[in-house]
C-alpha cells in the first residue's frame, strides 16, 4: 500500500495535492480558485487543520483534511474528517480505506474518541463505504452551515 502521511507546512507535495483539489472541486461540480490560491490556502491553513496523503511519485492520489473538536459525548475530544477524497482514476485501490485507517490510527495514538463526518445523502456508494468501514449513520442530528451573507450579518455588532 502506498505510504500515509501528513502534510507538513511549505510541503514539497503541495502544488501535487492542489492539483488533486482542483480535480476533486470539478467532481463536485463548483467553483474552483486558481491553483496559486490552492496553495496559498495550503500554506495558510488555520490551527488545527490537518491533512493526510497518499503520495505515489511525486503524485497526491488521495487525501483526508480533518480537525480536532471538543467537546464531544462524553466530554471527549475526538476528530472531524472535513474531506476524504481519491483520484477518480486511483478509486477501487483502497485507498479511501487506507486513508481512513491511516486516521482512526492517529485518533487512536492521540487519545481520541471518535471520527464525525458528513456524507452526501443522495451517494449511495458513498455510504456503503462508510457503512463498509463500520460508520454508523446518526439520523438523530442535521447538518447546518452558516456561511455567505448570513455569516457576514450574523457577524456583525448587535446594535
Amino acid at each position: 500500500m502506498l505510504p500515509i502521511r501528513l502534510l507538513q507546512p511549505d510541503d514539497p507535495a503541495l502544488p501535487a495535492l492542489a492539483i488533486l483539489m482542483e480535480e476533486m472541486q470539478a467532481h463536485y461540480r463548483v467553483a474552483c480558485p486558481p491553483r496559486s490560491e490552492i496553495i496559498a490556502g495550503l500554506k495558510a491553513m488555520p490551527p488545527g487543520a490537518e491533512i493526510l496523503v497518499a503520495e505515489e511519485q511525486h503524485r497526491i492520489l488521495g487525501f483526508a483534511g480533518f480537525s480536532g473538536i471538543y467537546p464531544g459525548p462524553g466530554l471527549k475530544p475526538g476528530l472531524f474528517l472535513k474531506e476524504l477524497y481519491v483520484a477518480g482514476s486511483q478509486r477501487g485501490r483502497g485507498l479511501g480505506r487506507a486513508l481512513m485507517q491511516k486516521l482512526a490510527s492517529l485518533a487512536t495514538q492521540r487519545g481520541l474518541s471518535r471520527i464525525d463526518w458528513t456524507a452526501d445523502a443522495e451517494n449511495a456508494r458513498l455510504l456503503a463505504f462508510y457503512e463498509e468501514l463500520g460508520g454508523a449513520c446518526k439520523t438523530d442530528k442535521l447538518f447546518f452551515r452558516l456561511d455567505g451573507e448570513a455569516l457576514v450579518q450574523l457577524a456583525k455588532p448587535a446594535r
